[in-house]
């Protein structure tokens, strides 16, 4: 999930305007993170197979 779309349960606004200490402290944390973070499990297993795959068949036609 994206930070973009949470809203504070401390303050009720949306977590990317900051609006409390809670909102910047989580969005600093989520920033952190870096850009695969935000990916859940599966979605990155998905990407570890398919780069896999890739891999196998340009290895396959190689010519030798």
């Amino acid at each position: 999930m994206t930070y973009d779309r949470l809203v504070c349960a401390n303050c009720a606004g949306p977590v990317t305007e900051g609006r409390c200490r809670v909102c910047r402290a989580h969005r600093e944390r989520l920033e952190q993170q870096g850009p695969l973070g935000g990916l859940n499990p599966v979605a990155l297993l998905t990407l570890v197979v398919l780069l896999l795959a890739a891999m196998a068949l340009v290895a396959t036609y190689q010519p030798a």
